[in-house]
């Protein structure tokens, strides 16, 4: 029956994570659907070879990534209608999240494809569990602009988030981050930096963005980062203020237009509640 279950089925896209760092995390339902696929389409095959060398595993490889997805996803969507199973997988950790996985996911939603998800590590959840503060309410953010500019408008738009805040970072970006994160949410505001989750060198540092902004300008960033950042905690905030803010900024808006503002008294309004100007969020509206 067990197998049953787990059998590789035709004209199927299977999202396989991977491993974050220890090899011994992979399951052995992945191992099993890697091996028995017609193919694996990877973002870096490079980087793939040796996980699928480590396991054993000799099946064919091809590329898809971000500056090939649309070519290489016409090409996996074909293969896949003419009845061949793929399995999709990252660098490390799940498929789609932060990465050009989510593209092909919707090519074959729209195509009628099936797509099968063997879950794993993602480093996500896996820093938010282990980072000390709030897990029951979350908004995982991704990787920022690398534009100041629109990095500000991105913290902007959360600075009065009330759910915990989720971001990667990489090391020779971090410093620049803290610092712009600081700005937005205030030196005191806690956040745990989780580097090398699962690695050799895993360090979870639970502290301040001031002190976290004092402590990399002695110590050089190195590693991977996912940052865990608290959530606004106003004592001035009613549990109606904190929902309305936990929206995106355009819901926000239209919430009190629906109540009868005009759009810009509602922007007013929301501008007021998120703690920024009205040219601040019509900005972000706008871009």
């Amino acid at each position: 029956m067990s197998d049953e279950k787990n059998k590789v089925e035709k004209s199927t896209l299977y999202l396989v994570a991977t491993p974050i760092g220890n090899l011994a995390d992979i399951s052995e339902r992945a191992k099993k659907v890697l091996l028995e696929v017609d193919f694996i389409a990877a973002e870096d095959t490079r980087n793939s070879l040796r996980l699928l060398s480590a396991l054993g595993i000799k099946n064919e490889l091809v590329s898809y990534h971000e500056h090939n997805k649309k070519s290489s996803g016409e090409r996996l969507v074909a293969r896949l209608i003419s009845g061949e199973s793929c399995a999709l997988i990252t660098d490390a950790g799940m498929p789609a999240i932060s990465d050009p996985g989510e593209d092909i996911v919707r090519l074959c939603a729209d195509a009628g494809i099936t797509v099968s998800v063997i879950p794993g590590a993602c480093a996500a959840v896996s820093a938010l569990s282990v980072s000390g503060l709030a897990t029951g309410r979350f908004a995982f953010e991704g990787f920022l602009s690398a534009n100041k500019g629109e990095r500000k408008k991105q913290l902007d738009a959360v600075k009065k988030e009330v759910r915990t805040l989720i971001f990667y970072e990489a090391p020779h970006k971090l410093r620049v981050t803290l610092t712009d994160m600081s700005e937005a949410f205030g030196k005191d505001r806690k956040i745990s930096l989780c580097r090398e989750i699962t690695k050799l060198n895993e360090e979870i540092k639970r502290t301040t963005l001031g002190e976290a902004i004092a402590f990399y300008e002695a110590n050089e960033p190195r590693g991977e980062y996912v940052l865990v950042v608290e959530g606004y905690g106003g004592e001035d905030i009613s549990d109606e203020l904190a929902d309305l803010i936990s929206l995106p900024p355009e819901s926000h808006v239209r919430k009190y237009e629906s109540d009868g503002l005009s759009r810009m008294d509602a922007i007013k309004r929301a501008a007021k509640d998120r703690g920024m100007s009205k040219s601040e969020l019509y900005k972000i509206l706008n871009s």
